[in-house]
């Protein structure tokens, strides 16, 4: 009697581990996952750069595991929490530190001060441009069809994997809205600007989808007006997001909205959708208490006016409810803001979060 119940009791054991282990274990819902944008998603690729654009130091990844990593958060970076909600067991590792078969699950190619410009950002100091990352990504797709065998077959696995695409900020706060360094605001006016942007971007992404992507998440551009650094400069009480930029963001957006219609009409099994990290920003700032927020117009740390002058010191102390704060520093949001972006992108908390269908749907095409 005594052997039947402790062979029972194994029994349900072994079951309940092995479900356990098949759960853990699972696999993701995409084979990989890539990635390309600014400081926003960067995860370590300036680190060896001669740039001021680095944050490979504390108090940078204060609530990071394993500490300063150089993602521009004090924690996760929204493409670290859309790489979870995937089903990834790791965050998807920076181009500079990937090699052999780990680009096999996807590349952060991502760079901090990045446009989608050649200039933007220059008077920071190095960075990858967006064209720079594409070329890296070319080189990444030629050692999957090595890894592979051939190029059909790493054609059929790249056609699966989802990738993320976020430029344009830059090209405005380290470039248009800078005339100081930069002449574009002269040249252009901010609609004429849009269309130079989004025809820069348009012919990456079409090396992008000739080189095996199918399966394309463009994020608009934030409310760059509402950051910390252009409230400290451009408004008066501190509070009232900048207009001027703000609308010009949308232009912007408006425009590369566009493009996945443009993408999924002209291209054969081209899946484009498009994240409206405006609009989710927008819905934060109006709603803050909704989302666990006490403050969205200063940095949890930072120098000066709203700790919007510049990026973190080292070794600064931040704010200790960092959980409450929308933005980090001076220009990017906190883990917990980037938590929100990436959830309603992952899974569209309103209709207008994502069009055509949200990251989730996506995945599963």
């Amino acid at each position: 009697m005594d052997l039947n119940v402790n062979m029972m009791v194994v029994a349900m054991l072994v079951m309940v581990l092995g479900l356990w282990g098949g759960w853990v274990g699972a696999a993701p819902q995409v084979p990989c996952y890539f990635i390309f944008g600014d400081s926003l998603v960067d995860n370590g690729n300036n680190n060896a750069l001669r740039s001021l654009a680095r944050a490979d130091y504390m108090p940078y990844g204060i609530d990071f595991p394993g500490g300063p990593s150089g993602r521009f958060s004090n924690g996760k970076t929204t493409v670290d929490v859309i790489a979870e909600l995937l089903g990834f067991d790791d965050f998807i590792p920076p181009y500079v530190s990937t090699s052999g078969d780990d680009i096999l699950r996807g590349v952060n190619f991502a760079s901090a001060a990045a446009g989608i410009r050649e200039e933007t950002g220059q008077q920071l100091g190095g960075r990858i441009s967006f064209s720079g990352q594409v070329q890296n990504y070319q080189s990444t797709v030629s050692q999957v069809v090595n890894i592979l065998g051939n190029e059909d077959q790493a054609a059929n696995y790249l056609s699966k994997c989802i990738y993320s695409i976020g430029l344009g900020s830059n090209d405005y706060l380290n470039n248009y809205f800078m005339p100081q360094f930069y002449s574009t605001s002269r040249q252009y006016t901010t609609d004429q600007y849009a269309d130079v942007l989004i025809q820069a971007y348009t012919e990456q992404l079409q090396t992008l989808y000739n080189f095996g992507a199918r399966k394309m998440v463009l994020f608009g551009i934030g409310q760059i007006g509402c950051s910390p650094n252009e409230l400290a400069q451009r408004s008066q009480d501190g509070r009232t997001c900048v207009s001027d930029i703000n609308d010009a963001n949308q232009i912007f957006n408006n425009k590369l909205k566009s493009v996945v219609d443009q993408f999924n009409n002209q291209l054969p099994d081209a899946r484009v959708i498009y994240i409206n990290a405006y609009g989710i920003f927008q819905d934060i700032i109006a709603n803050p208490a909704t989302y666990g927020f006490s403050n969205t117009n200063e940095g949890c740390c930072g120098v000066g006016r709203n700790n919007g002058q510049i990026t973190c010191l080292p070794m600064q102390t931040p704010c200790e409810n960092r959980r409450e704060y929308l933005f980090w520093d001076a220009f990017h949001p906190s883990e917990a803001g980037n938590v929100v972006i990436a959830q309603r992108a992952y899974s569209a908390q309103s209709p207008s979060d994502a069009y055509p269908i949200d990251i989730k749907r996506l995945a599963q095409i």
